[in-house]
């Protein structure tokens, strides 16, 4: 950040990063409309991950669990327990916990690539995909709502209990606002956003860093060691800002599915 207030100096301008750079050119000419991408294969690659994880985690299945069987019980608990349990409710959560265990873990490792070298590109950061998912979310939710309480399911949770009928003509609409069109959209964006901005800023101050040490002042170059410590900074808070948002994206839908099944009881 430092770079991008220093004025031109031997070497040009400081041309900083664009978003055009992190989505990279197609790998292969086929697969998708512009092509078969990076995003794509870290995706699938993603898919592989934790299949693979889990299945080696159980495949033994001790009474007195290995390292690896221990790592993949804790990771599965925490998912079970901490979000859909705690959520959902002791009564109706364990038929949620594939959906949610899937979410949580596809959209880490995929936010995770953005912190590991070489690939530094957190797969979230291109839209595409995190429309995706909040889409799979959406319909998931009213699919449950509507299972459990019928048609009836729209009148709940657009008319609040309680509420004078002589405001029920300004908040219906808001309420319908709030829940079918925001929601997901924010739902969505929550984590393309982050994903893209947070990468956005380490990348400028990679770019920062190189412009200042290609400088011939002395004092320029000095000052790429304070846009050092500040990406160092940026990176450790953008990789726990990573798992932060996986967490907050499989929240947010233990959070829907609950007001789905008890639409009644709000």
């Amino acid at each position: 950040m430092i770079a991008l207030a220093l004025p031109a100096q031997d070497s040009g301008e400081f041309n900083p990063p664009g978003i055009e750079e992190m989505h990279l050119p197609a790998i292969l000419p086929w697969g998708a409309a512009d092509g078969f991408s990076k995003q794509m294969l870290l995706v699938i690659l993603s898919v592989v991950i934790i299949a693979t994880f889990f299945l080696l985690a159980a495949r033994k299945q001790q009474l007195v669990p290995g390292k690896l069987q221990f790592a993949g019980e804790a990771a599965y608990g925490f998912v079970r327990n901490s979000i859909a349990k705690d959520i959902i409710g002791g009564k109706d959560f364990m038929k949620y916990v594939p959906l949610l265990f899937s979410l949580f873990f596809f959209i880490l490792v995929n936010n995770i690539y953005g912190a590991i070298p070489l690939i530094q590109l957190p797969s979230f950061s291109h839209v595409g995909g995190a429309y995706v998912l909040a889409g799979i979310v959406y319909l998931t939710w009213i699919a449950i709502g509507v299972k459990k309480n019928g048609l009836k399911y729209f009148k709940l949770a657009t008319v609040p209990t309680g509420v004078p009928v002589y405001i029920l003509p300004i908040v219906i609409p808001i309420e319908i606002i709030s829940n079918f069109l925001v929601r997901p959209v924010t739902h969505s964006l929550r984590l393309f956003a982050t994903m893209l901005a947070g990468h956005l800023i380490v990348m400028i101050a990679g770019s920062g860093i190189e412009y200042l040490v290609m400088q011939e002042n002395i004092l320029l170059k000095g000052t790429s060691v304070l846009v050092l410590v500040g990406a160092i900074a940026m990176y450790m808070l953008e990789a726990l800002i990573m798992a932060l948002q996986a967490y907050v994206f499989t929240l947010l839908t233990a959070i829907y599915i609950e007001g789905a099944l008890h639409a009644d009881s709000h």
